[in-house]
């Protein structure tokens, strides 16, 4: 790699870095509210992620509840929180939840013959009637070889509607009722299973709610 394209990577590391913290920056509180993110290179994955622990005020915009086990668990970009005393705090998904899409910056990669998609420390794998479930990490992650990316079947991602308040709602009060509308969407019958069906049960909740959806 000539000296022109390792500053170019590095520039693209640091964008990602900037980026992911200025979306969990605003709801940032840990020991004295200090951002530190860790830059995860497994498979040339290359994204930075908060630490395990890491606590917040506030979920990032557009995370999705999820129920497992009878507790709840939030999901934004690769990231679990679960709720802790008042704040929302990163942790390790638990084996077998699932999710109806892959975060986009997920890594497929093969181990021993068996394919996994890689995001921050966690393997998913496809379950048929679920979305992508969290599994047990191979036993031998060190085997993996990243899938060509000529080759890489990319997750399904819906993209984000324009939400239109029709009775003059606050921009406070749209966020809330959105985040409403995500939990109770993943409560519907083939919601986390079906993206499509994720994105309606949103939709018919907000529509309800007072809002145009386009």
């Amino acid at each position: 790699m000539n000296k022109f394209l390792k500053v170019l990577a590095l520039a693209l590391v640091w964008s990602c870095g900037v980026a992911m913290a200025q979306e969990f920056g605003r709801g940032a509180e840990r020991g004295r509210g200090e951002l530190a993110f860790e830059l995860d290179q497994r498979y040339h994955h290359d994204h930075y992620y908060p630490p395990r622990g890491y606590a917040m005020r506030v979920l990032p915009h557009e995370s999705v509840s999820i129920q497992f086990g009878g507790g709840q668990y939030f999901f934004h970009s690769g990231v679990w929180f679960r709720p802790t005393g008042g704040r929302f705090v990163v942790t390790m998904p638990p084996v077998g939840i699932a999710i109806p899409v892959l975060p986009p910056t997920a890594t497929q990669v093969l181990i021993n013959g068996v394919p996994y998609y890689y995001a921050n420390g966690t393997y998913y794998s496809l379950a048929p009637g679920q979305g992508y479930a969290v599994v047990v990490p191979p036993s031998d992650p060190n085997a993996g070889q990243v899938v060509p990316q000529s080759q890489v079947v990319p997750p399904a991602v819906a993209p984000d509607p324009v939400i239109y308040p029709r009775t003059g709602q606050t921009a406070a009060q749209t966020e809330s009722d959105r985040q409403a509308c995500n939990r109770w969407a993943t409560t519907q019958p083939g919601a986390l299973a079906d993206a499509s069906v994720l994105s309606r049960a949103v939709a018919a909740c907000m529509d309800g709610r007072g809002y145009t959806l386009r």
